[in-house]
């Protein structure tokens, strides 16, 4: 009992990065704009709040810092791939090696320092009698917290509100939505920026909550996994939650079974969750082959105002 409790607490904590870098990625796609961006500026928004947070001591300051890092790589992409109509691949591929290596440059002033962040605690008192329940949820970080309820309020947001149905419009049929008088150039500009601040969002709870310590590249693949688990959750925010945290597990799982001597290398372990991904988008992929896809319809192609699809 006692070691199952601290493997779902570590795959809270370590799915949550991952959970801010899905529904960034949702909405992103959800207005039509392919998001591959997602791992430099993760990237970006750990090294900006690590550098802000040193300076500052100021943990409200940092976050800020990284959203505004990251929202401002989302303006550059949203400004490519919906104005200038590039290629969204390349254009996200772009921000992932510039975030990769800016981030490596800035980095190397704050390389290895250690980072003692007193980061709020929601403390839920009236759980704690709650058998197994009490041990996990009566003392989640603030963060964790806020990451639960944006998955949420997004689903709400998506699926419950004319802006949702503005923005599905916007990214099964643009040209429609254009002719009904929704600004699809506003909706995917506000929503890749969006989706990007909260990419930058997973940045800083990476290194400020989860391993406060910078490390060059120490996302190590979280933003492509991010990428994979938009398609595992089918892009609903609330799916993207348990993903989120079942990825976090199998990362939990594999940090834990190294305490144990059992001669298989660290680096085979470290391989659990990046196998797994493979594995659940194959067999997502068999399952759903004769099924429509559920994507949205105009996703990755840029939208001619005028053009007849």
């Amino acid at each position: 009992m006692e070691i199952t409790i601290l493997i779902i607490a570590a795959a809270i904590s370590s799915g949550s990065s991952l959970l801010f870098a899905i529904l960034g990625g949702i909405i992103s796609e959800k207005a039509g704009v392919i998001h591959l961006g997602t791992e430099g500026i993760m990237l970006i928004g750990a090294v900006m709040s690590c550098i802000t947070y040193i300076k500052t001591e100021s943990l409200f300051l940092s976050l800020v810092v990284a959203l505004v890092s990251a929202g401002c790589l989302g303006l550059i992409h949203a400004f490519l791939c919906v104005t200038l109509r590039a290629n969204q691949i390349v254009s996200g591929l772009a921000i992932t090696l510039f975030g990769t290596g800016f981030s490596a440059y800035l980095g190397k002033s704050v390389a290895g320092a250690a980072l003692s962040v007193s980061v709020p605690k929601v403390n839920l008192s009236f759980l704690e009698p709650i058998p197994f329940i009490g041990r996990i949820f009566s003392h989640l970080d603030i963060f964790i917290w806020i990451s639960i309820a944006l998955s949420i309020l997004l689903y709400v947001y998506m699926f419950k509100t004319s802006w949702g149905l503005h923005l599905k419009a916007v990214g099964d049929s643009p040209s429609t939505s254009d002719v009904m008088g929704i600004s699809v150039m506003k909706i995917r500009y506000l929503h890749v920026i969006a989706g990007s601040m909260l990419m930058g969002f997973a940045g800083f709870y990476l290194i400020m909550v989860y391993s406060p310590n910078w490390i060059e590249g120490m996302t190590a693949g979280r933003g492509w996994i991010a990428i994979a688990l938009i398609i595992f959750a089918r892009w609903n925010p609330l799916l993207a939650l348990l993903c989120a945290y079942f990825f976090g597990g199998l990362d939990a799982i594999g940090f834990r079974i190294q305490l144990f001597d059992i001669g298989i290398p660290s680096y085979f372990l470290k391989m659990i969750p990046y196998i797994a991904t493979i594995v659940v988008l194959m067999f997502i992929g068999w399952k759903n082959r004769k099924k429509q896809t559920i994507e949205p319809k105009s996703l990755g192609i840029p939208y001619f105002r005028e053009q007849r699809f």
